[in-house]
């Protein structure tokens, strides 16, 4: 069995896509993983599959949503080991990674448009766009932001969805409790 972590991206937000996490755990049960935990409301979700393809299991969780809530969701799913690196990576002080933000994306974007995305800039507001990551420092805070997903996501061409340090924290921690339970 693998260890993986699903990010949900934009459920459970303003009142809109509502999907108890009782009820998506049951859900994903259901649909065949195993030792699923679920953390916060905003879709974070640890479990262990024998299926090491990881768009087929992003396929069954999107498809498992659809079917029983009636709605379609990004689904993206990564290894802890690729949870970690990207983790780990973090090209900012300790100090700013504490209050960064880890947008993990479906694809690595090409070369050429993290160059155009890459000369936009706001005082205020740091990023790296490394691999298939954009990390985020706003020393204002990520509610005051200029930059917004919609940007790196028009400008990269690929989904993303983003996680606080806190939360990256929290999933390494679970998914290493995941492995050590099997």
């Amino acid at each position: 069995m693998n260890t993986y972590i699903a990010l949900l991206k934009g459920i459970n937000v303003g009142g809109h896509k509502k999907v108890p996490m009782a009820e998506l755990r049951e859900l994903l049960t259901k649909s065949g993983l195993k030792y699923i935990k679920t953390y916060i409301q905003s879709g974070n979700v640890v479990f262990q599959s024998s299926n090491k393809n990881i768009q087929n299991i992003e396929e069954i969780i999107q498809k498992a949503i659809i079917s029983h809530f009636g709605f379609d969701v990004s689904v993206l799913v990564r290894t802890r080991e690729h949870l970690q690196t990207i983790f780990n990576n973090c090209p900012f002080s300790e100090e700013k990674k504490v209050k960064s933000y880890f947008t993990m994306l479906h694809e690595t974007p090409e070369e050429e448009l993290v160059k155009i995305a890459s000369e936009k800039v706001y005082e205020g507001e740091e990023y790296y766009i490394i691999n298939d990551c954009i990390y985020f420092y706003c020393e204002k805070g990520y509610g005051k932001a200029k930059f917004n997903m919609n940007f790196f996501e028009r400008k990269l061409k690929t989904i993303g969805t983003a996680r606080n340090y806190n939360t990256m924290v929290k999933l390494l921690a679970m998914s290493l409790e995941n492995e050590k339970d099997d």
